[in-house]
Protein backbone atom coordinates (compact mmCIF):
# COMPACT_ATOMS: atom_id res chain seq x y z
CA UNK A 1 0.00 0.00 0.00
CA UNK A 2 1.63 3.43 -0.83
CA UNK A 3 0.10 7.12 -0.91
CA UNK A 4 0.77 9.71 -3.50
CA UNK A 5 2.54 12.25 -3.04
CA UNK A 6 1.02 14.45 -6.02
CA UNK A 7 -2.88 13.12 -5.24
CA UNK A 8 -2.74 12.25 -1.47
CA UNK A 9 -4.52 8.76 -2.86
CA UNK A 10 -3.99 5.27 -1.27
CA UNK A 11 -2.81 2.57 -4.03
CA UNK A 12 -2.09 -1.15 -3.30
CA UNK A 13 0.12 -2.76 -5.64
CA UNK A 14 0.35 -6.36 -5.94
CA UNK A 15 3.95 -7.94 -5.81
CA UNK A 16 4.12 -8.22 -9.37
CA UNK A 17 3.18 -4.59 -10.02
CA UNK A 18 6.29 -3.76 -7.55
CA UNK A 19 8.34 -5.36 -10.12
CA UNK A 20 10.74 -6.62 -7.14
CA UNK A 21 14.38 -7.63 -7.90
CA UNK A 22 17.55 -8.00 -6.19
CA UNK A 23 17.45 -4.48 -4.22
CA UNK A 24 15.18 -3.04 -6.47
CA UNK A 25 11.35 -1.87 -7.04
CA UNK A 26 9.74 -0.16 -9.43
CA UNK A 27 9.83 2.39 -6.21
CA UNK A 28 13.22 3.08 -7.06
CA UNK A 29 12.87 3.46 -11.03
CA UNK A 30 9.53 4.94 -12.55
CA UNK A 31 7.78 5.40 -9.52
CA UNK A 32 11.00 7.17 -7.53
CA UNK A 33 10.02 10.10 -5.14
CA UNK A 34 6.14 9.15 -6.47
CA UNK A 35 5.22 7.49 -3.43
CA UNK A 36 5.22 6.55 0.38
CA UNK A 37 5.15 3.33 1.37
CA UNK A 38 2.84 2.81 4.35
CA UNK A 39 1.96 -1.05 4.46
CA UNK A 40 3.25 -4.40 3.71
CA UNK A 41 1.63 -7.74 3.37
CA UNK A 42 3.57 -10.65 3.05
CA UNK A 43 3.35 -14.28 2.89
CA UNK A 44 6.08 -16.32 5.04
CA UNK A 45 6.33 -20.33 5.16
CA UNK A 46 5.94 -21.97 8.71
CA UNK A 47 8.63 -24.46 7.82
CA UNK A 48 11.72 -22.42 6.93
CA UNK A 49 13.90 -23.61 4.22
CA UNK A 50 16.52 -21.13 4.67
CA UNK A 51 19.56 -20.24 2.09
CA UNK A 52 22.68 -20.50 3.30
CA UNK A 53 24.87 -20.49 0.03
CA UNK A 54 25.62 -17.07 0.18
CA UNK A 55 28.68 -15.47 1.07
CA UNK A 56 30.20 -16.51 4.85
CA UNK A 57 26.85 -17.94 6.30
CA UNK A 58 27.96 -21.65 5.41
CA UNK A 59 31.12 -21.11 6.92
CA UNK A 60 30.29 -19.52 10.36
CA UNK A 61 27.49 -22.36 10.20
CA UNK A 62 29.89 -24.84 9.94
CA UNK A 63 32.12 -23.20 12.55
CA UNK A 64 29.52 -23.96 14.82
CA UNK A 65 28.94 -27.54 13.57
CA UNK A 66 25.63 -26.62 12.58
CA UNK A 67 24.42 -28.90 9.69
CA UNK A 68 20.80 -28.05 9.54
CA UNK A 69 20.56 -24.53 10.74
CA UNK A 70 17.40 -23.01 11.84
CA UNK A 71 15.86 -20.32 10.55
CA UNK A 72 17.43 -18.40 13.80
CA UNK A 73 20.55 -20.05 13.77
CA UNK A 74 20.46 -18.53 10.16
CA UNK A 75 20.06 -14.90 11.44
CA UNK A 76 22.52 -15.02 14.44
CA UNK A 77 25.09 -16.33 11.52
CA UNK A 78 23.69 -12.96 9.64
CA UNK A 79 24.14 -10.74 12.12
CA UNK A 80 27.34 -12.32 13.58
CA UNK A 81 28.91 -11.60 10.17
CA UNK A 82 27.62 -8.08 9.92
CA UNK A 83 28.54 -6.82 13.12
CA UNK A 84 32.50 -8.17 12.06
CA UNK A 85 32.22 -6.22 9.07
CA UNK A 86 30.16 -2.95 9.03
CA UNK A 87 30.77 -0.24 11.00
CA UNK A 88 28.63 0.88 14.44
CA UNK A 89 26.42 4.33 13.20
CA UNK A 90 27.00 5.31 16.48
CA UNK A 91 30.92 5.33 16.40
CA UNK A 92 31.21 6.23 13.03
CA UNK A 93 28.80 8.09 10.16
CA UNK A 94 28.11 5.50 7.44
CA UNK A 95 25.07 4.96 5.10
CA UNK A 96 25.98 0.78 5.16
CA UNK A 97 26.20 -1.03 2.18
CA UNK A 98 26.85 2.07 -0.57
CA UNK A 99 26.89 0.05 -3.87
CA UNK A 100 24.66 -2.78 -5.26
CA UNK A 101 26.57 -6.19 -5.71
CA UNK A 102 26.85 -6.19 -9.82
CA UNK A 103 25.42 -8.74 -11.95
CA UNK A 104 27.31 -9.76 -14.98
CA UNK A 105 27.27 -12.37 -17.61
CA UNK A 106 28.98 -15.67 -17.29
CA UNK A 107 31.49 -14.46 -20.59
CA UNK A 108 32.17 -11.20 -18.72
CA UNK A 109 33.31 -13.22 -15.93
CA UNK A 110 35.20 -15.99 -17.64
CA UNK A 111 37.26 -12.92 -19.03
CA UNK A 112 37.67 -11.53 -15.89
CA UNK A 113 39.18 -14.97 -14.22
CA UNK A 114 42.40 -14.29 -16.91
CA UNK A 115 43.27 -11.98 -14.70
CA UNK A 116 41.82 -12.10 -11.30
CA UNK A 117 41.54 -15.67 -10.84
CA UNK A 118 40.36 -14.84 -7.18
CA UNK A 119 37.61 -13.48 -8.45
CA UNK A 120 34.37 -14.89 -6.40
CA UNK A 121 30.44 -15.41 -7.92
CA UNK A 122 27.24 -16.29 -7.29
CA UNK A 123 25.23 -18.06 -9.90
CA UNK A 124 21.95 -15.78 -10.90
CA UNK A 125 20.91 -18.08 -13.93
CA UNK A 126 22.37 -20.05 -17.14
CA UNK A 127 23.74 -16.50 -18.13
CA UNK A 128 24.36 -14.54 -15.37
CA UNK A 129 26.53 -14.31 -11.90
CA UNK A 130 26.69 -11.68 -9.36
CA UNK A 131 30.00 -10.15 -8.33
CA UNK A 132 30.81 -8.80 -5.01
CA UNK A 133 31.11 -4.96 -5.56
CA UNK A 134 33.28 -4.87 -1.88
CA UNK A 135 35.90 -6.80 -3.45
CA UNK A 136 35.83 -4.98 -6.87
CA UNK A 137 36.56 -1.84 -4.94
CA UNK A 138 39.11 -3.75 -2.79
CA UNK A 139 40.89 -5.37 -5.83
CA UNK A 140 40.83 -1.53 -6.91
CA UNK A 141 43.16 -0.58 -4.51
CA UNK A 142 40.15 1.58 -2.53
CA UNK A 143 39.62 -0.09 1.05
CA UNK A 144 40.75 1.38 4.21
CA UNK A 145 41.09 5.05 1.93
CA UNK A 146 40.75 8.36 3.35
CA UNK A 147 40.59 11.60 2.13
CA UNK A 148 39.80 14.46 4.56
CA UNK A 149 36.91 13.47 6.64
CA UNK A 150 35.35 10.72 3.99
CA UNK A 151 36.72 7.57 2.99
CA UNK A 152 36.56 3.85 2.49
CA UNK A 153 35.87 1.89 5.88
CA UNK A 154 38.99 -0.22 6.82
CA UNK A 155 37.01 -3.50 7.26
CA UNK A 156 34.32 -3.46 4.33
CA UNK A 157 35.06 -1.70 1.03
CA UNK A 158 31.43 -1.76 0.33
CA UNK A 159 30.92 0.80 2.79
CA UNK A 160 31.79 4.90 2.75
CA UNK A 161 31.95 6.12 6.07
CA UNK A 162 32.41 10.28 7.47
CA UNK A 163 34.90 10.39 9.96
CA UNK A 164 33.17 13.46 11.44
CA UNK A 165 32.26 17.03 8.98
CA UNK A 166 32.52 15.52 5.35
CA UNK A 167 29.51 16.51 3.37
CA UNK A 168 27.11 14.73 0.87
CA UNK A 169 28.69 16.17 -2.08
CA UNK A 170 32.31 15.20 -0.87
CA UNK A 171 30.76 11.71 -0.03
CA UNK A 172 29.05 11.48 -3.31
CA UNK A 173 32.15 12.68 -5.36
CA UNK A 174 34.12 9.59 -3.32
CA UNK A 175 31.43 7.26 -4.79
CA UNK A 176 32.04 8.49 -8.65
CA UNK A 177 35.84 8.13 -8.29
CA UNK A 178 35.07 4.32 -7.19
CA UNK A 179 32.65 3.92 -9.85
CA UNK A 180 34.96 5.30 -12.45
CA UNK A 181 37.79 3.14 -11.24
CA UNK A 182 35.59 -0.23 -11.03
CA UNK A 183 34.52 0.72 -14.61
CA UNK A 184 38.48 1.53 -15.84
CA UNK A 185 39.47 -1.62 -14.40
CA UNK A 186 37.32 -4.09 -14.91
CA UNK A 187 34.12 -3.00 -17.34
CA UNK A 188 31.60 -3.48 -15.16
CA UNK A 189 29.37 -0.06 -13.69
CA UNK A 190 28.20 0.03 -10.12
CA UNK A 191 25.07 1.16 -9.18
CA UNK A 192 24.75 2.86 -5.72
CA UNK A 193 21.94 0.88 -3.31
CA UNK A 194 21.79 4.42 -1.41
CA UNK A 195 18.85 7.14 -2.72
CA UNK A 196 20.90 9.72 -3.75
CA UNK A 197 19.10 13.16 -3.32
Amino acid sequence: EATSLETGKKRTFSAKECQFGYRDSIFKRAFKGRFIITAVWMTLQIKAEPNVSYGAISDVLKEKGIEKPTAKQVSAAVISIRKSKLPDPAEIGNSGSFFKNPEISIAHYEKLRLSFDDIPSYPINAETVKVPAGWLIEKAGWKGFREGDIGVHAKQALVLVNYGNGTGLQVKALSEKIQKSIFDKFGIRLQTEVNIV
